[in-house]
């Protein structure tokens, strides 16, 4: 069982950009200290390149499924004909079918230590509302989740389950905020997007007493959670790999499985040769075409300007089946990484991707979720060029609850 979380910033080739607030209105920062477990504030901007988990959390993480398995994917390898050796780290073995309740089970307990009675966050595609509803059930608090609306209407099952485990879940935007209101005012028809929900859960968590708001991405805090994925990863592998793949929403999984290699290849402590590849949506192609600037993580402008790869926070992403990837900007950390060259990045459509995941489940006997199956999308073709070698991936989540995207992909 991993003991402490690996903090990448104290290994970075050069400081990390920090925060920053408008040039006008009122401090953003200081409003993060509102809407923050306290712990979660002092993580974000730790120099220490571990940080101790919680024995609680750590009890949490056994409880859950934590170590997750390490399988070679040797029948996608005789699928398309490689001489590599293809390797994932399968977290959807959890409960939630995702990664992301690694970072739910610790923001979750760090808010009810700070006396929270709910916890509000916004999702895309449902992963992480699930988790988040997993999480609170487990440590005993309520939570709120905003939902993209066109997730909301195609991932029924998802809600269900969110709701199943005691969950208060609203399509965003929703009449239930000032800026959810200011948007289906302009637009009746919005989908949604990840910065709405973002904005109306921050406001919504400002406006009740007892109430702290957790993300489930972009910010340095859940990558450094989500880092427990990469620390096992490097105790299980039998060998280097050649390359570590991994699709970007905001940053979370393939960093998280990513972050303690590249530490380790900085620090010149091995992985000299190992490449890094994070793949994205083209629906949301923030790395490869978007700007490397200060831009804020949500639409309304609610919280502070972060230094990250963006296409404006208020580009509205078209709906796609990987709706966890509709998000505008990625993760400061990871922007760095990217803009330094330590990065590889490309995107996808969906076609491909989805011609992917097909070929992943009959090959390997595991429906990947529509997210995870971009990366699966970039291991195949990389596969392919590669004379042998090992390629590592992550698989951040089962597509057991996407029967909207394979049902649109048989029957279009």
């Amino acid at each position: 069982m991993i003991t402490s979380w690996y903090n990448i910033s104290a290994d970075l080739p050069r400081p990390l950009p920090p925060p920053m607030d408008p040039y006008e209105g009122d401090s953003r920062i200081a409003l993060l200290t509102r809407i923050l477990p306290s712990d979660l504030i002092d993580q974000e901007f730790t120099a220490e390149r571990y940080v101790p988990i919680p024995e609680k959390v750590q009890e949490l993480y056994e409880r859950i499924g934590r170590p997750t398995p390490l399988r070679r994917a040797r029948g996608l390898e005789r699928a398309i004909g490689t001489k590599a050796k293809i390797y994932y780290k399968f977290e959807g073995a959890l409960p939630g079918g995702s990664h992301k309740l690694n970072t739910a089970v610790a923001q979750v307990y760090y808010a009810s230590m700070d006396g929270a009675r709910e916890v509000v966050t916004e999702t895309g595609a449902g992963q992480w509302g699930l988790a988040v509803a997993i999480a609170s059930a487990l440590i005993g608090i309520n939570a709120k989740v905003f939902m993209t609306k066109n997730s909301y209407m195609n991932k029924k099952q998802r809600v269900l389950f969110m709701r199943v485990f005691g969950a208060d879940v609203s399509p965003s935007p929703s009449d239930l905020t000032e800026f959810g209101k200011k948007t289906l005012a302009k637009d009746p028809n919005h989908p949604g997007s990840l910065g709405v929900a973002i904005s109306e859960a921050i406001e919504y968590a400002v406006g009740g007493e007892g109430r702290k708001y957790i993300p489930g991405s972009v910010l340095e805090f859940v990558l450094l959670h989500q880092t427990v994925i990469g620390q096992e990863a490097m105790q299980q592998m039998p060998e280097e790999p050649d390359l570590v793949v991994g699709c970007v929403g905001g940053g979370s999984n393939f960093s998280g499985l990513s972050f303690p290699f590249i530490g380790a290849k900085l620090m010149g402590k091995g992985f000299e040769r190992t490449r890094f590849l994070a793949v994205e949506s083209n629906a949301a192609p923030k790395l490869t075409r978007g700007s490397y600037m200060y831009d804020y993580p949500d639409t309304a402008g609610t919280l502070p300007m972060i230094r990250m790869y963006t296409l404006g926070h208020d580009y509205v992403p078209p709906p796609i089946h990987a709706a966890g990837l509709r998000y505008h900007g990625a993760a400061p950390s990871l922007s760095l990484l990217v803009k330094d060259g330590y990065v590889e990045t490309r995107s996808y459509g969906q076609g491909e991707v989805m011609e992917a995941a097909r070929l992943f489940a009959k090959s390997e006997a595991i429906l990947p979720a529509p997210e995870s199956a971009h990366a699966i999308r970039a291991v195949i073709d990389e596969a392919k060029r590669m004379n042998g070698g090992t390629i590592l991936f992550n698989l951040s989540g089962h597509g057991l609850l996407d029967a909207d995207a394979y049902e649109r992909v048989l029957m279009p």
